[in-house]
C-alpha cells in the first residue's frame, strides 16, 4: 500500500496535516527511488542493447564475409574441376596416342626384321648378287610405305592433330 491507512486519519485528529505531510512525502521519496531505479535499469538495458545490436553488426558483416568466401570458394573449385578434366582428356589423348604410336614403330621394326638380310656371315664362295641387295632395299621402303597405307582412321586422324599450321605453311611452297 502506497498510503498507510491509519486509525489517526479516521479520527480525525489533530496531527492528521502533518502525518499526511510526513507520509506524501515518503511517498515522493519512495517514487523518486523507484524511478532512479527504474531509470538506472532502463539506462543499463539500453546499454545492453546497443551492445548486442553492434554484435549483430559484426556477426552479419562475418557472415557475409564468409558467404562470399564461399562463393568465390565454389566457383574457384568448379574452375579446378573443369580443368581437371581437360587435363584427363588431355592426357587420355596423349596416352591413346603413344601407345598406337608405339604399336605402329613395333609393328614397322618387325616388318624389317623380317624382310632384312641376315648379319651373319656368307660361306666363302658364295656371294650375294647385288641385284637382290638393291630389291630388298626396294622392297623396305615398300614395306614401310605399305604399312603406313594400313593406318586405320583414327591413327591418320591422331598423326594430323600432331601437324602445326606452320608445316602446312611449309607444303604449299
Amino acid at each position: 500500500m502506497m498510503f498507510p491507512q491509519s486509525s489517526s486519519w479516521h479520527s480525525g485528529s489533530s496531527h492528521l496535516p502533518q502525518q499526511l505531510k510526513f507520509t506524501t512525502l515518503d511517498s515522493c521519496d519512495r517514487i523518486k527511488d523507484e524511478f532512479q531505479l527504474l531509470q538506472a535499469q532502463y539506462h543499463s538495458l539500453k546499454l545492453e542493447c546497443d551492445k548486442l545490436a553492434s554484435e549483430k553488426s559484426e556477426m552479419q558483416q562475418h557472415y557475409v564475409m564468409y558467404y562470399e568466401m564461399s562463393y568465390w570458394l565454389n566457383i574457384e573449385m568448379h574452375k579446378q574441376a573443369e580443368i581437371v578434366k581437360r587435363l584427363n582428356g588431355i592426357c587420355a589423348q596423349v596416352l591413346l596416342d603413344s601407345i598406337i604410336r608405339q604399336q605402329l614403330q613395333v609393328y614397322q621394326l618387325s616388318q624389317l626384321q623380317a624382310l632384312a638380310l641376315p648379319l651373319t656371315p656368307l660361306p666363302v664362295g658364295f656371294q650375294a648378287p647385288s641385284l637382290q641387295l638393291s630389291a630388298s632395299s626396294g622392297l623396305l621402303s615398300l614395306s614401310a610405305l605399305g604399312s603406313q597405307g594400313h593406318l586405320t582412321k583414327e591413327d591418320k586422324n591422331g598423326h594430323d592433330g600432331d601437324r602445326r599450321p606452320d608445316d602446312e605453311g611449309d607444303k604449299s611452297d
